[in-house]
Order: structure tokens, then sequence, then C-alpha cells
């Protein structure tokens, strides 16, 4: 078995079952191989490597877990991975409705690698937070960086952090009193892992070592914790970073939405 088999293996097994703890007004419901999260901007699907199920009857899951959020008036994800079976998955998501998004590479790291004292451009601060209104900001900034309307963000994060404050640490860069770059870290109870969220740096502020900054920070708080692994789901930007930072690839992962017609 090579690293990449060994990281896989654990990835598969630790990370891809219940979530942590649930926001409030979130919940979790089993529908098969398959669960539902609820509650959230948009519905969530989280499957097994393998569905276990072919043809016909793997038609008839998808087609529930879009009309469950259908009649919800919600758009859903069903978040798939490169190495999935059936090799057709994504064929029939793509049959049912289910568009892809921008795919992302998984990779991991081990936490006490990736440890240090965080070194950040003059003038810029990094914060631990957790006040509502640092939400608010963070969401504001991402808004702003992608030009979407992310105030969801704020009131995710906010639940989550009422929901399980041990849970998530969640970091934010400063300068001049203007948030800069937000990231966070979610513990995986029971888990030798952690997963590193968020990252987006407003365009004047990038190429100047603050995302590595906030990685090293984070790693920092899960070696702290106990935690061996980081993992990410990184976009086309960050992956050469963490890859240069030492992390290794173990598979892709691209999220299939399906969105309710417009009226």
């Amino acid at each position: 078995m090579t690293d990449i088999d060994g990281l896989l293996a654990a990835y598969e097994e630790q990370m891809r079952g219940v979530p942590p703890t649930p926001p409030h007004g979130v919940c979790y419901e089993q529908d098969g191989p398959v669960l539902r999260v609820v509650g959230q901007f948009r519905g969530f699907v989280s499957t097994p490597s393998d569905v276990g199920v072919r043809g016909a009857e793997l038609d008839q899951l998808i087609a529930r877990q879009r009309d469950y959020f259908a009649a919800r008036g919600e758009a859903v994800e069903w978040k798939t991975r490169g190495h999935d079976r059936p090799a057709d998955l994504t064929d029939r998501l793509r049959a049912a409705g289910f568009v892809p998004e921008e795919p992302e590479t998984v990779l991991i790291g081990r936490a006490d690698e990736r440890a240090a004292a965080p070194v950040l451009p003059d003038g810029v601060v990094l914060r631990q937070v957790t006040a509502d209104a640092d939400m608010h900001r963070i969401a504001a900034m991402e808004s702003a960086v992608w030009g979407q309307d992310w105030s969801w963000l704020g009131e995710d994060l906010i639940s989550r952090v009422a929901a399980d404050p041990d849970g998530i640490a969640v970091m934010v860069a400063e300068a001049g009193g203007e948030v800069v770059c937000a990231a966070w870290l979610v513990f995986r109870e029971g888990t030798e892992f952690a997963g590193l969220w968020g990252g987006s740096t407003v365009p004047q502020w990038r190429g100047r070592g603050i995302y590595r900054a906030l990685v090293a920070a984070r790693a920092e708080l899960a070696v702290a914790r106990g935690v061996r692994f980081l993992q990410v789901d990184a976009s086309a930007d960050s992956a050469p970073i963490l890859r240069r930072l030492g992390f290794r690839a173990v598979t892709t992962t691209t999220p299939y939405v399906w969105s309710p017609p417009r009226p």
C-alpha cells in the first residue's frame, strides 16, 4: 500500500460518515445508502464511495433526493469523488438534472508538519473570532470576492459556533481593520482529521503569504487538539500552494447540483 492509498483509506473510513454536531435547524436523514443534510442554504447529499445500487434503482435513489428538495423549493448538492462507484453515477446525476460545479482536489497533510508560527505581511494581523458581527464581515468579504450573495455563510458560521463552539475555529486576517482573508478549521470528533475550509483572499492582498499563514495557524490549533491529518477540498488556485506545503492529493471531488426552475 502506498502513502496515498493509506491516506485515502483513512479518509474513506473516517470522513465519509455522519458529519459532526449539526448547527441549529439542520438535521440528518438517512435514505438507504445516502445521508441527506436538511436545513442549510441548500440541501446536501453524502454517500459512501459505492452507493451499492445500480441501474433503475440508482435512478430512483437520485430522483428521491431531487424531489425531496424540490418539494422544499431548495437546491441540492450531491457530493461526488473521482473514485466513486458505480462508474455511471455522474451520468445518471446529469440525466436527473444535476449540473457539475468546478471540480476540486482532495488534499491531505500531516498537521504536525504544517504547524508553525504564521508569517504575515506588514500591516496584517490574525484573529480567532466568535462574534456574530465578525461572521457577517466574513460573509461580506466573500460576497465581494466572488461577486455573489454569500450572506448565508455568515448565518452558517454563527450556527456552527453556537451548536459546537469546540468543533470549529474561525480565523480572520485583517489589514486596517478590514477582513482581507478568512478561513476556518472544522474538527471531526472521533477521527484523526480536521478540515481546512475557506481561505478566500481579497485581490489586492493575494500572493503575499496570507493563505499560507492561515494554514500554519490552523495547523497549530489542530496539533494542540491531537489532530493527525488536515484535509482540504482545494480549488485550482489553492491546490498548488498546498502541494508546495506538502499536502498529498488522494482524489478529486465535484459537486453535482440540482436547482429549482426559476419562476
